[in-house]
Parts: C-alpha cells; structure tokens; sequence
C-alpha cells in the first residue's frame, strides 16, 4: 500500500522558523531607523527647492534689472515681497518667503539656515545659505547632516 504524506513534519516547520528567524534578524536593523533616512532626504529636497525659489528670483531680478546690491522689498509675486543682495535672496528668512515650506522646515533665528525642527539637533539637520557677496557670484548652500553620531536624528 502506498502511504500519503499529508502536512509538514515538526523538524520541517521548526527549520521554516528558524530560518525566517535568521531573515529577521539581518533585515531588522535596516529599517529600524528610518525616521534619520527620512529626515536626511528631505533636507536633500528643501536644498533643491531653495535653489530652484533662488532661481527664479535671480531671473526677476534680471528682468527687472537689479543684479547688483541690496535691494528691499523686491516684489516677486502678488503679495510677496522680499531683500534680495545681488540678484538673490539676502538671507534664509528672506528665501522661505519665496518656498513653500512646511512647519517641519524653519529658517534658524540668525537667517543663516534652514533647519529641521524635529531633529535632535537641530544644527546637526540643518541646510546654511549665504546670498553672494559679489555681483555675478552665486549663493553658498551648506549640508550638514552628515555625521555619523548626528545624521538627522
């Protein structure tokens, strides 16, 4: 007579979980602390879009022919006004008139970064502007999340 196996032996299922077990057990730390991951990126795309608001003023500021010195309350659009130096927003607080930035996302007190306001640290998770110096020259824009112990946390 021939015999049917029906299910799976006890060593069968014990080998499937431990062998999950182990699975786990590599693939956990990985997504644990995605919150780091989360916040780096978006300090990534927050520099994207302060060169991308930076862009369109400097191509207002051409138009209407005011590349050189500072200029205050240079109209952008209906109802926005901001200080531009040299063709591009003066300072941080000035360029988050121009984005639209969530709550998440402030400039810092001095105007000199963007930092993320559920950071740890919040100048460890930080992006710093400086508006040209010079005519012709471009805004410095500063990352800094990239320590190990700090990373956005």
């Amino acid at each position: 007579m021939k015999s049917q196996q029906q299910g799976f032996t006890l060593i069968e299922l014990i080998v499937v979980i431990v062998i999950l077990g182990i699975l786990a057990a590599t693939a956990l730390p990985k997504f644990v602390d995605l919150g780091t991951d989360a916040r780096s990126a978006v300090m990534k795309g927050v520099e994207g879009s302060m060169r991308g608001a930076n862009s369109m003023i400097y191509g207002k500021a051409a138009a209407a022919g005011q590349l050189s010195g500072t200029v205050n309350n240079f109209q952008i659009a209906t109802g926005v006004t901001l200080n531009i130096t040299n063709g591009y927003a003066a300072n941080a607080t000035e360029l988050a008139k121009a984005m639209d930035l969530s709550s998440d996302i402030l400039p810092n007190a001095g105007g000199t970064a963007f930092e993320h306001q559920k950071a740890a640290s919040k100048t460890n998770c930080s992006i710093g502007y400086a508006a040209p110096a010079t005519v012709g020259a471009t805004p410095t824009y500063t990352l800094t999340y990239a320590a190990a112990t700090t990373n956005c946390q």
